[in-house]
Formats: structure tokens, C-alpha cells, sequence
């Protein structure tokens, strides 16, 4: 029997076709609704039958070693099985059978397009997210990770995974290796996987910013976040036909103090645009996702009050509304240029390169 043998017949309720079985592996509650005995199949996973017991309560439908899928669907199976007080309740045969489980860690990151964590099949350990309350044993290559606070999960095809920023951050919590924990962060970044602020924030979280491996990671995080953002400011100007500014460059006023930098100047219209590339702050251990006051943002608010008193309109933009909104973003440019005519002229400043 090979593995795109259909499966025999002679067992009551299963389908005849592999297609009808995801991945080839089922559950022993899905067994039992296709009308498949426990003792039916523990014959069939004697040695030299054609199953095979793949992990506790999960069974893989042909003999040869499973492909990364038909693990990742075993170690779901494994993880979202009910409690024992539950498993009284039939499953139906199209059930999933996941319940609350879904990929975290390393293995969801690979079904999220990372490059740097290779092929899925490669992967020696899957980690699981499952609540808190439930009480599942790591087993074999399942890492199971119990959580208080269980995000929504994305579904990868038909497979729950947990956000890229939750991955993020218990694939970090699962290595001491500074160069892997700085690959992943930046990764995520560049590529366009999520924003630096959210892998912060899940990073604070999680109670993981103190840690050698992650200091640094984060600095990267942040500078590549800001050089991301960046270029994705000069296309939204540039694909939206928005006239061409002055880029990053500091204002002050003449024989006075510096006013401050800003990404983009358009002099004639006196219209500034500043990136909001801030990575969130937050509280002491224990303060859990309680943010603090951030001096940054006070001197920003600040330095934005100073200028539009000059009569310089600052257009505030954050790198997740140019990645998600850059249209809408340009709109809010191109509005606030056109205005410019409306208004009292702008006091005369100088413009510096920063």
C-alpha cells in the first residue's frame, strides 16, 4: 500500500479516494465517525500495516514518513483535541478537528512567506498555541505553548495561524541566538509583514525586550522599519503624481533655532510631512501593555505646534497607514498642498539637508 493507495474498502465509512482525507492523517474521533473501531485501527498500525500511529490520538493513513503538511496537520489535530470530559461528543467527518489550536513560533512564520526559516518540511518542531486552561504534553515534534491571552488566528489555506507578530514572538522566545532573533525581526519588516511598533508591542508582551539577544534586534528592527517607510513615502509620492519635495531636511528659522527635521518640505506651499516611525514604550514588568508617556512624542507635538504657528501645515503619516492606505494618504497630501492657497502666507524659513 503506498501513500496514494485509496484506503481499503474493507473498513466500514471510509472514503474511497486520498482526496477525501485531508493530508492523509485523521484523528481518533474522526476515525469513530467514519465508523472506523479503535480496535479496527490499532490492526491497522501493526508493524508492517498500512498506518501508522503519528501522535497521541492521531493516525496517519499510509506507511511512509509524513510530509511536512501531514505533520502540521497532525500536531493541529493533536493540540485541538478536546478535553477528555469532551470527547464523548461525535465529530463529524468533515470536522477539523483543530478546536482553538493554530501554528505559532517558527512553523507559522514559514506558512507566512518567511525566507529565512526554510521549508516547512524541514522543520525538526511545530509549535502549537492553545489556551491556557487546556493540559496537553509536548510530544515528539509538537511544542504545545499554553497562553492567557490567545490572538485571532489568520488562516493560511485552511490552517489557523497565529499573526505574524505573535509568531515573531515565540520563535524568538524559543532561541538565545542574537544573528536568528535579528533575521526574523528584520525580516518581517522589509519584506512587509507587519510594522515595527506591533513586534514591539507583542515583544513587550511576551516580557522578551530585556533579553542580550533581543537589544539589539530591535535597534535593526527599528532602523529598518524607518528605511521601509521611507521608501514607501518617496512611492506614494512619486506613483501619485504629488509634486516632488524637499526630502529629509531640517527648518530654521533665520539667525534662529533649529525647528526641527521633517522627511518631506514642499517650500512654496508650506507643507511638511513627518514619518511617525516610533517604536511604542511600555511600563515596567508587571504593568502589563501599559503604555507609558513617551518623551518622543511629547517633543514631536511640540515641534508640530511650533511649526504650524508659523503657518506650516505638518501632515502627519505612519508607516502602517502608507503600507495599507499609501492612496488615501496621498490624497491627504495633495489636499493639504492645494489648501495652501487659502492660507495667510507661511513665515520665511530656512531650509537645511539633515
Amino acid at each position: 500500500m503506498t501513500q496514494n493507495t485509496p484506503l481499503s474498502p474493507r473498513l466500514p465509512g471510509l472514503p474511497l479516494h486520498p482526496e477525501e482525507v485531508t493530508h492523509r492523517v485523521l484523528s481518533a474521533a474522526q476515525l469513530r465517525a467514519r465508523g472506523v473501531s479503535a480496535a479496527q485501527t490499532s490492526a491497522q498500525c501493526l508493524p508492517g500495516g498500512p498506518w501508522q500511529h503519528l501522535l497521541p490520538g492521531v493516525y496517519l493513513l499510509h506507511p511512509g514518513p509524513p510530509t511536512g503538511q501531514e505533520r502540521l496537520h497532525g500536531a493541529l489535530l493533536y493540540a485541538g483535541r478536546p478535553p477528555v470530559s469532551a470527547r464523548r461528543a461525535a465529530a463529524g467527518p468533515s470536522d477539523a478537528g483543530y478546536g482553538e489550536a493554530m501554528v505559532t513560533g517558527v512553523a507559522a512564520l514559514a506558512l507566512h512567506g518567511f525566507a529565512s526559516v526554510g521549508e516547512l518540511g524541514a522543520l525538526h518542531r511545530i509549535d502549537v498555541l492553545v489556551p491556557r486552561t487546556r493540559r496537553l504534553r509536548s510530544t515528539r515534534f509538537v511544542e504545545v505553548l499554553r497562553t492567557a491571552s490567545m490572538p485571532g488566528p489568520v488562516r493560511v489555506g485552511e490552517v489557523p495561524v497565529a499573526p505574524v507578530e505573535r509568531a515573531l514572538a515565540d520563535a524568538v522566545a524559543a532561541t538565545s541566538d542574537p544573528a536568528c532573533v535579528r533575521r526574523l525581526l528584520t525580516e518581517a519588516v522589509r519584506d512587509g509583514h507587519c510594522e515595527p511598533a506591533a513586534v514591539v508591542r507583542e515583544l513587550s508582551e511576551a516580557k522578551l525586550l530585556g533579553r542580550p539577544a533581543v537589544v539589539g534586534a530591535v535597534d535593526a528592527l527599528l532602523a529598518e522599519g524607518r528605511a521601509v517607510a521611507e521608501a514607501r513615502l518617496y512611492a506614494m509620492v512619486r506613483e501619485h503624481g504629488l509634486p516632488e519635495p524637499l526630502w529629509n531636511v531640517e527648518l530654521r528659522l533665520p539667525g534662529g533655532p533649529p525647528l526641527g527635521g521633517v522627511d518631506a518640505y514642499w517650500p512654496d506651499q508650506a507643507v511638511a510631512v513627518e514619518l511617525d516611525a516610533r517604536a511604542p514604550r511600555f511600563g515596567a514588568p508587571g504593568r502589563r501593555g501599559r503604555a507609558e508617556e513617551d518623551p518622543r512624542w511629547s517633543a514631536y507635538a511640540a515641534k508640530r505646534e511650533h511649526l504650524e504657528r508659523l503657518g506650516i501645515t505638518v501632515v502627519h503619516l505612519s508607516p502602517r497607514k502608507l503600507r495599507e492606505a499609501a492612496d488615501q494618504q496621498a490624497t491627504v497630501v495633495r489636499t493639504a498642498l492645494m489648501a495652501a492657497a487659502d492660507r495667510e502666507p507661511a513665515a520665511y524659513v530656512m531650509v537645511l539637508p539633515r
